[in-house]
């Protein structure tokens, strides 16, 4: 395994190493580009180098987040750069010569604000799809056409190293264990379902998607395949302006509005976001046989029914931000989001039982049916207040943040069984879960320049959760077919934990090979749980964790760049996975969570290459490898028969999740951009990986696979206000250490025609038009059973999208004392 993982490592290597060494002449070009009122650096600033006798163009490239810049691989000579902002006039700097072997050092270049006000006019800049910092990888999902009807799954898709199944379930780098935030901020919205919040998300509302698959050590050190940050629109221009989308669709509904208002050095923005999915059906059916060894016989248990469901989620904000002087700034806000589903559903059944001994002789054969509902509804309350500190020097700076989560959540099922064909009920339960989910997040950063390219960064996080659930069960009495209160099976859990944490980082140049960020986080990790169904009450120990990670980016000539990054991460069981309430609406097939889990500890290396082709697209690769120690999954026993309080249950499956044992992963992704006309765009994302599974629970029963997902998208431009987008889908089918879980194809096309000087536009979208469903295929296996399943996903849909922007931007001469913001959605607040 590790010659394979070296062996990908020198592939890329030495594949970029004439690249990365070209030019050794030493004629690099340096300088840095700052706001002249505020001495504050700019970011995205575009630098052309052109050549004073020909005036073409030879080189350019733009700023980093310092403001700094490197132009490298100039031949001796006489050239002009021009420096140039979104908001700022140019700069020109007439005559730069370059002399054999002779670094330059350009003197800091102050661009000062545009004068004048464009009112009733649309600005824009085009920012490449996808952008690579040293530590994060941007998605700007505003770019996208055929998700613009959609949600932010349909996003997901197409982001580089993501992968989304048919139920929105989402993998970073071939993970599942994740860390979601909305505007760089935690909230108890994800302790629930995450693909059920996601696909409540109108694509339409998504500015851009952050992904950090290895974190510095600034970020929590939770979720083992890193950081998805969704950053929801804002404008941050003065004047009045906002947004209006609204989708109609034949499966998906939604609509977002925005609407900002900023004057002088106070801005304030709202907006409301919501969207519903379609009741839908989703056939299915179960065949799953057994072994019985103590009886010597065997089950094979038929379920062939169907489920209805619909979706719906609300989310809605007021938040402003505000410029106290040149040097103190104030953000806060609060959100209402509100999230739920509700299905109906049926299942026909039959179990047949042989004798194993004599020849497989029918011993009974039993037919039911099953009939249930179920809902979860979910609403919580988000606020946030941030203050950051700056300092006359430039990139000194100290930020302090407060976030707190306020969630309240319902669930509710009930199911009936009875026999067929005397329709006798002989089972039923009736369960109510209410519950509660409280986080509380304090954090405080500070960053210390020592040099233009030398800063120390350290901080600490307090992170509080409190969570308390009730399940109150009813069952059947089949005498007397009334339902009585099953202390047995209800229960009521109380879960506390405190994680605190210190982290500290340097960022520094290694002479002029590489620049480096080195950093170390603790954790300290208190749990204080209380399950009250719980076998014995086991106090769960606290545990310190430390977590390293670095990067070494070097900036090679040509717009490219080439990383190497390493950092370690820990999954800690959430209180699902360990409440060990058992949920029997389905008495064949039965779930329950685990309270002896233990956290999951990975460690990740990944090194990546990334290139900027002017007026042309960006390539991407990266190679990887992750382990994981003590890895959760699903796991799923078998049974013949399984008490439960009072109640006993034949032929069952239990679904839990264990500590399997260990996981390696290794692989690359591709992504590439690709304008091959004016017209015409071309993308690409695949990802490969080799995953092992070694099952210390039932040695043997391992798994590895050679896993693969693939999508391209064409977009094309007809005339300016006209174009159209295709996209496909293909995800490979993988190995786990109980199974098999199937492939799958989906695609999309859309086109869209703008109007009203390209503030409004009109959008229809088809995704699988000639597909009803997408059919999942999937193998179970362990000892004694074997389960195959077939599940229908309706998947077909067809919307039509109206989105109208309103207002006037204004780009006036801003006070002396006023800095500049940036953008404050993108600062992630994981201190």
């Amino acid at each position: 395994m590790h010659k394979k993982l070296l062996a990908i490592f020198a592939f890329i290597f030495s594949f970029f190493q004439a690249n990365a060494f070209y030019d050794n002449s030493n004629n690099n070009i340096t300088g840095k580009v700052i706001d002249a009122a505020t001495k504050q650096p700019i970011e995205y600033a575009t630098v052309t180098v052109l050549n004073k006798s020909t005036k073409n163009t030879v080189n350019g490239t733009i700023t980093d987040a310092t403001g700094s810049f490197v132009i490298k691989g100039l031949a001796p000579g006489n050239y002009i750069f021009k420096i140039q902002s979104l908001g700022y006039k140019d700069y020109t700097i007439n005559t730069v010569t370059v002399q054999k072997n002779t670094p330059v050092q350009l003197p800091v270049v102050e661009l000062t604000k545009q004068e004048n006000v464009l009112q009733d006019v649309t600005v824009s800049a085009k920012k490449p799809l996808v952008e690579n910092k040293i530590d994060k990888m941007v998605f700007n999902a505003e770019k996208d056409l055929t998700s613009q009807s959609g949600v932010a799954t349909d996003l997901l898709k197409k982001v580089p190293m993501v992968s989304v199944d048919v139920d929105g379930n989402v993998q970073l780098a071939g993970s599942s264990s994740i860390q979601f935030l909305i505007n760089g901020r935690p909230s108890t919205a994800f302790g629930n379902n995450i693909s059920d919040v996601l696909q409540a998300i109108p694509a339409s509302q998504i500015k851009s998607i952050e992904v950090i698959t290895n974190p510095g050590a600034k970020y929590d050190a939770s979720g083992l395949g890193g950081i998805i940050n969704i950053i929801l629109k804002d404008n941050q221009s003065k004047g009045v302006n906002g947004n209006l989308s609204l989708t109609a669709g034949s499966l998906l509904q939604n609509g977002s509005f925005n609407l900002t208002a900023r004057k002088n050095k106070f801005g304030v923005n709202a907006f409301i976001s919501g969207g519903t999915r379609l009741r839908s059906t989703t056939p299915n059916s179960v065949d799953r046989n057994s072994i019985d060894t103590s009886a010597k016989t065997n089950v094979q248990l038929l379920q062939n029914g169907a489920s209805q469901f619909t979706r719906h989620g609300m989310q809605s904000g007021l938040g402003f931000d505000w410029n106290l002087d040149s040097l103190n700034n104030l953000t806060g806000g609060v959100n209402y989001n509100l999230f739920g589903y509700a299905g109906t559903g049926y299942v026909n059944q039959t179990q047949i039982t042989t004798d194993m001994l004599n020849g497989g002789n029918l011993l009974s054969n039993i037919a039911s049916l099953s009939n249930s509902n179920g809902g979860f509804h979910f609403h919580n309350i988000d606020a946030n207040l941030n203050y950051k500190r700056k300092f006359s020097k430039p990139d000194q700076e100290l930020d302090i943040a407060w976030n707190s989560s306020f969630g309240t959540n319902h669930g509710y099922s009930n199911s009936e069984q009875y026999y067929v064909p005397s329709d006798t009920k002989f089972f039923g339960t009736q369960n109510d879960n209410p519950g509660t989910n409280n986080v509380h997040v304090m954090t405080i950063d500070y960053t210390q320049p020592f040099t233009s390219k030398i800063k120390f960064g350290a901080g600490s996080r307090i992170t509080l959760t409190d969570i308390h659930s009730t399940a109150t069960i009813h069952s059947l009495n089949p005498y007397t077919e009334a339902y009585y209160y099953d202390s047995s099976q209800s229960n009521y859990l109380d879960y506390h934990q405190q994680v605190y944490a210190v982290y500290s980082e340097l960022s520094f140049p290694v002479g002029t090979l590489f620049d480096a960020q080195v950093g170390g986080r603790y954790e300290r990790t208190e749990i204080n749980d209380y399950y009250s169904n719980a076998t014995t009450q086991v106090k769960t120990p606290g545990y310190n964790t430390f977590v390293p990670s670095f990067y070494f980016i070097r900036k090679l000539s040509g717009n490219s760049t080439l990383k190497l990054s390493y950092s370690k991460r820990i999954e800690r069981p959430s209180y699902q996975d360990l409440n060990p309430f058992v949920n029997t609406s389905d008495p064949k097939n039965i779930t329950t969570g685990n309270p002896y889990l233990q956290p999951q500890i990975g460690n990740r290396y990944e090194l990546a290459y990334n290139k900027q082709i002017n007026n042309v697209g960006s390539f991407m690769v990266a190679a990887f490898y992750r382990n994981s120690n003590h890895d959760i999954q699903p796991y799923v026993y078998y049974y013949p028969t399984y008490k439960v309080g009072d109640s006993t249950f034949t032929n069952v499956s239990v679904s839990t999740r264990q500590n399997i044992g260990i996981e390696r992963n290794m692989g690359m992704n591709l992504f590439a951009s690709i304008d091959v006309s004016n017209a015409l765009n071309l993308r690409t994302n695949m990802f490969f990986y080799y995953r092992e599974q070694i099952n210390q629970l039932d040695p043997g029963y391992n798994a590895n696979s050679f896993n693969y997902h693939i999508n391209l998208n064409a977009s094309y431009q007809f005339k300016k206000d006209l174009a159209a987008e295709a996209f496909g889908n293909f995800r490979s089918a993988r190995n786990e250490v109980q199974g098999r879980y199937p492939s799958f194809t989906t695609y999309s096309l859309a086109i869209r025609k703008q109007f009203w000087n390209k503030k409004g536009s009109l959008a229809l979208t088809a995704v699988n038009p000639f597909n009803e469903y997408v059919n999942m295929r999937t193998i179970l296996s362990g000892p004694n059973f074997t389960t195959n399943n077939l599940r229908q996903v309706p998947f077909r849909s067809f919307g039509l999208n109206f989105t109208w922007k309103f207002g006037k931007l204004e780009f006036k001469k801003d006070d002396k004392d006023k800095p500049d913001n940036g953008n404050p959605g993108g600062n992630m607040d994981n201190g």
